[in-house]
């Protein structure tokens, strides 16, 4: 459908995907962080997480308000994370690129809703290691509702979606339950398995053994960058959060994996 747009037309669609994506973005990282620290997300108004107070509409254009107000909250002068900008822009890029590789379709809605599960996920995660079962419930959802949608045969779909989950789920958990016994300790969060049977249900088994590969690098990197960043686990203090990784993966294999892998079997075939 984009082909077919004048080029003033498309790039308006692609601004408007990311505006729409740094809303959504600041939104989920707001609702993260309630979550993460107990609060409810539903009702009351956005407030500096230092000072309380409440926040205006100034204080809440993504990426611009942390701009102009120099990274610091504007009633008390605390320092804002970098978290919050960094976290809209990219959930902006995020859905333009969705949008690019997928065009105005069904898909596009659905993995959009994907990526701000994903995204309140790894939020969630990075603040108190502990990835909510009702997020993965929720890519479950939306994973069935469009498999609906989506017509064909539904109950095919669905039963597909559930075996290409268990093809990566299974496995994973027979590996970590021999490296529990090896190592003697938690080698693995039942949350990142639970996140990896989501995920995979998106995919074919080609697209999700790539997505479980590029996870393990991007979470090799992860922990050379921030290292002092660990999963709070008594019982394994080395241990890190591991969900960012599982979800920047599943999100960058939608866009690039089956290009990738296209290419490579292309070589032998």
């Amino acid at each position: 459908m984009l082909l077919y747009m004048t080029p003033a037309f498309k790039a308006y669609i692609f601004i408007l995907t990311f505006v729409l994506g740094t809303v959504l973005g600041s939104f989920t990282n707001c609702m993260a962080w309630r979550i993460a620290h107990g609060e409810d997300f539903v009702h009351g108004h956005s407030h500096c997480t230092a000072c309380g107070h409440q926040l205006g509409a100034k204080d809440l254009v993504p990426v611009f308000s942390w701009l102009f107000q120099k990274g610091k909250c504007r009633y008390c002068g605390e320092k804002i994370s970098v978290r919050y900008p960094l976290t809209e822009l990219i959930t902006g890029i995020a859905f333009v690129l969705v949008l690019f590789r997928y065009d105005i379709s069904l898909n596009t809605i659905q993995y959009l809703i994907l990526v701000i599960i994903l995204l309140a996920i790894s939020l969630i995660d990075l603040d108190i290691a502990i990835i909510p079962d009702r997020f993965i419930l929720a890519g479950i959802i939306d994973y069935v509702v469009f498999a609906v949608l989506g017509g064909g045969n539904i109950i095919k779909n669905i039963l597909t979606g559930v075996f290409n989950g268990l093809v990566i789920a299974v496995p994973l958990i027979i590996i970590v339950l021999i490296m529990d016994k090896i190592l003697k300790k938690e080698s693995m969060g039942g949350g990142d398995i639970k996140l990896f049977f989501m995920v995979s249900m998106y995919f074919n088994w080609k697209y999700s053994l790539f997505m479980v590969l590029l996870s393990c690098i991007i979470g090799i990197v992860f922990t050379l960058i921030f290292s002092n960043i660990k999963a709070n686990d008594e019982d394994n203090p080395m241990a890190f959060p591991f969900g960012p990784s599982i979800a920047a993966s599943a999100v960058i294999s939608l866009i690039v994996a089956e290009p990738i892998i296209n290419l490579y079997l292309g070589l032998f075939f």
